[in-house]
């Protein structure tokens, strides 16, 4: 039996709880194992954005995600901000990818830094310090010098920094689709097959 791809998502405090959890949606549907975080000033955007309600506790959320993604018992694993416990925290047992979307531009400065302060920004650290997919989604406008020197900075590092910007060549036809513009650009980078775009010319 082929083992199941395991893929990191963080959520952080960025407008666009959306994306990042439609993304969580289509990993789980592609039978993808998850290891789930979430800071907590992404439970607030979730809750602002969105009409679902996510537990606090990590051992709680796992139980709400695994029901209502209809996921395969153990497919999605939630840890606490300070799990240090956890796998993504090590390299010797963090999955290939990891994800931040959205990516608040506070974390994009942490990640860029190193400042590993809680485990979103640890595991992020691993995905480069191990040289792994690093794909980070900023969702934020203007964006300062800041802003752009981490990005360059991180890009450097080889990390994948692809914007909450959806594109209207495919016509979309509700918020729907905008979301899915961006989280098909996100599964593309991860060579995840998806039906939610068509690639360009085809």
């Amino acid at each position: 039996m082929a083992e199941r791809r395991r893929v990191t998502l963080a959520l952080t405090g960025a407008s666009g709880a959306q994306y990042g959890l439609r993304l969580l949606e289509c990993l789980v549907r592609a039978d993808v194992e998850v290891s789930f975080l979430i800071s907590q000033a992404a439970q607030l955007v979730v809750a602002t954005e969105t009409d679902w309600q996510l537990p606090a506790k990590p051992q709680a959320l796992e139980v709400f995600l695994t029901e209502r993604l209809a996921a395969a018992e153990g497919q999605i694993r939630v840890f606490g901000k300070q799990d240090w416990m956890a796998p993504v925290a090590s390299g010797s047992g963090a999955p290939g990818a990891m994800v931040v979307c959205p990516c608040s531009t506070g974390t994009l400065s942490a990640i860029a830094t190193g400042a590993s302060n809680n485990l979103i920004e640890r595991a992020a650290d691993v995905a480069l310090k191990e040289r792994r997919q690093l794909i980070l989604v900023p969702r934020e406008a203007p964006y300062s010098s800041i802003h752009l020197e981490n990005m360059l900075k991180l890009s450097q590092m080889g990390a994948v920094i692809l914007p909450a910007s959806p594109g209207f060549y495919h016509k979309p036809n509700s918020i729907d689709e905008l979301i899915d513009f961006v989280v098909a650009r996100i599964l593309n980078q991860l060579g995840i097959e998806q039906t939610l775009l068509a690639r360009w010319g085809e």
